[in-house]
């Protein structure tokens, strides 16, 4: 059974977190209520005033969650006229956007499959849409009663108190996966599905619907995304002593294959963001 307070991943999956959270004001603290808990990972909150000063480009190898965002800034983002609240669907790469101009953000960050489970359908891959009313919720009266409220704490608890009075029992379906999703996270041995099958007492072909169902990814793909966040938060840790060693230690073969995985979800390769990595930490 998932403990419901642990992160399904690796902290966040931020590449370069130092640089987001000095110029954006980034924080992932706010409480989430118990209610809420088997669904809703955490809320996050960034600010920004680029005004006069360059770009800053944020990028994130995002879990396969779904994140609900009330967003005012003084351009449009993601093709949205803004304030609005947004919907954003799972990404099977790097999540970037610059930040310019002036902007803040409050969010509540699904865990993986806690959105189709909570109720609503899931969205497109990689789509950013307007909430509809498939929550049940009035967009309109949430964006109001978040954008009265100056405090990032105290916009959070404006979304957890619409949030929670609609929290279902968790289905014992979601319980399953999540009890997955928590030992591929955590257990850096698992590099196969037929493991994570096995675990589950279960054939890979119920692996996969399950997955498809709840999550909108393969399992095949969210094990790959774990352990590509584990290599990007190992070498922002400044843990890393040689990248073959970690390659090996994740479940690559070879550091070549490492690193073009790597590079095909992060834009870089392994050793360039180390050197940029080890620049950023002085």
């Amino acid at each position: 059974m998932p403990s419901w307070t642990n992160a399904t991943g690796p902290a966040s999956g931020l590449l370069r977190p130092a640089e987001t959270v000095r110029e954006a004001g980034l924080r992932r603290d706010a409480p989430v209520s118990p209610a809420l808990a088997p669904f809703v990972e955490r809320y996050w909150s960034v600010r920004w005033n680029r005004t006069g000063r360059p770009p800053h480009r944020s990028e994130v190898l995002s879990h396969p969650s779904v994140n609900l965002s009330v967003e005012f800034g003084s351009q449009p983002r993601f093709g949205q006229a803004l304030p609005a609240v947004l919907v954003h669907g799972v990404t099977r790469r790097r999540f970037t956007i610059d930040l310019v101009g002036t902007g803040r953000v409050t969010a509540a960050k699904f865990r993986p499959g806690g959105w189709v489970a909570f109720g609503g359908r899931l969205p497109g891959r990689a789509s950013v849409t307007p909430l509809d009313s498939a929550l049940g919720l009035d967009a309109g009266l949430l964006l109001d009663a978040v954008l009265a409220e100056e405090d990032d704490d105290a916009r959070a608890a404006v979304l957890d108190a619409a949030l929670a009075p609609l929290a279902p029992d968790p289905p014992p379906a979601y319980r399953e996966l999540l009890a997955l999703l928590e030992r591929m996270a955590a257990d850096r041995s698992l590099i196969r599905v037929e493991q994570v099958a096995a675990l589950g007492a279960m054939s890979v072909r119920s692996l996969q619907r399950l997955f498809a169902g709840y999550v909108g990814l393969s399992p095949k793909a969210v094990l790959a995304r774990f352990r590509l966040q584990d290599a990007a938060a190992t070498i922002d840790a400044g843990e890393v002593g040689d990248l073959a060693g970690l390659a090996a230690s994740l479940g690559w073969f070879d550091q070549a294959h490492f690193s073009r995985d790597f590079r095909a979800v992060t834009g870089t390769t392994p050793s360039a963001y180390l050197r940029r990595a080890r620049a950023a930490s002085g």
